[in-house]
């Protein structure tokens, strides 16, 4: 009997789970709540690790093709001080493939390719245990079983409650992001200030952090520590209003650095959340999780890496296994949470040293962490 497994999320766990099932012939529904591929901007740029991410997309069949789309060049990283003295300006060497960019618009176009997926369908409800399988119920109030369901639906997973009751919690930190287009035509001393990669200034307690992505366009971060609700008096709709608080927020650093918050276009407020360091739960035959959903975690380069791991890993092993289904899931569980640990134990301090009382500690963090 044919297995029937979906997948709720269409980002990039749940499309590598997918992709990977597809090449080995099993098939397997995507439910994404989004309308369509482009309903909204799909974000920066990512760095995929060889033995994360990159094997996830070997596994997929999709290496040469991320290569030839990806920037090895976006892989430098300069960092100042906030008077604009350089302090680091790391380059990576020739032929270094260690960790490329690639625009979040292309990976999602690249693990999509002829999958068929069910947009806009948004998933309110999992629920484990019943005779017919695990019943899937859809904002339309549709319900439709299946023998699995995994969960790769983000911080907010609406399939975490079937495994776990455990919710996101702020960490303290806020980013503001704001966008640069065109950076090397209209904006041509900021385009060399950020150069191929990125550019981070660290103060007490904040950061600025400008990321350059394809087509000339830069996207800035401010990071900085503030009540969930910041700023409460402030409508976050109105540019203008939010430039003058991050610029005051920002008063005394260098003038070119602040150029990248006076030259953003519109602002979005992302507070970050994380789940436990430590998140695992008790196996529930018929659902599990990948990525956010499963073990959130501060936006230090390893989240998407993870998750399109686990859903590569996760295909491979359904695809190729002895058909014990709940057995295969339970083993990958195990492996996950191990790793997932790991990983979130690093960027957690790595968070704590970037937006720190003592700026040196950002300076230490990426001296420790880059090649001599």
């Amino acid at each position: 009997m044919r297995q029937r497994i979906a997948v709720v999320g269409g980002g990039p766990a749940g499309l590598a789970f997918a992709r990977v099932m597809h090449r080995h012939g099993r098939p397997v529904v995507v439910l994404e709540r989004d309308p369509a591929p482009d309903a909204r901007p799909p974000g920066g740029t990512l760095d995929l690790h060889e033995g994360l991410g990159q094997l996830a997309l070997d596994k997929a069949g999709l290496l040469a093709e991320f290569q030839a789309l990806s920037r090895p060049e976006g892989q430098a990283m300069r960092i100042l001080d906030t008077a604009g003295t350089v302090l680091r300006d790391w380059q990576p060497r020739p032929g270094d493939r260690a960790n490329p960019e690639i625009d979040r618009g292309q990976l999602r176009d690249l693990l999509l390719g002829r999958l068929s997926v069910r947009w806009g369908q948004g998933v309110t409800q999992v629920v484990p245990g019943g005779r017919d399988g695990v019943l899937v119920t859809f904002e339309d109030g549709r319900e439709e079983t299946f023998d699995l369901v995994v969960g790769a639906d983000g911080a907010w997973s609406r399939t975490r409650p079937a495994v776990s009751s455990v919710t996101p919690h702020y960490t303290g930190v806020t980013f503001v992001e704001t966008s640069l287009d065109d950076v090397d035509t209209r904006h041509p001393d900021l385009a060399r200030l950020v150069g191929d990669g990125s550019v981070a200034v660290y103060g007490a307690n904040r950061a600025l952090v400008a990321q350059r992505g394809s087509g000339g366009q830069v996207k800035v971060y401010a990071q900085f520590r503030a009540p969930l609700d910041w700023p409460a008096s402030l409508d976050l709709t109105d540019a203008e209003a939010v430039r003058s608080r991050l610029l005051a927020l920002f008063d005394g650093w260098a003038a070119p650095v602040l150029d990248l918050l006076r030259r953003g276009t519109a602002f979005a407020h992302r507070p970050l959340h994380v789940l436990p360091v430590s998140h695992t739960w008790t196996h529930v035959p018929g659902v599990t999780l990948l990525g956010d959903a499963a073990h959130l975690m501060p936006p230090l380069g390893a989240g998407a890496n993870l998750a399109m791991l686990e859903g590569a890993e996760l295909a491979e092993s359904i695809a190729t296994g002895s058909g014990d289904l709940d057995e295969t899931v339970r083993v990958f569980e195990e492996r996950m949470w191990a790793r997932a640990g790991r990983w979130a134990k690093i960027t957690t301090a790595g968070l704590e040293r970037l937006v720190s009382p003592d700026p040196t500690e950002a300076l230490a963090l990426f001296d420790e962490v880059q090649p001599s």
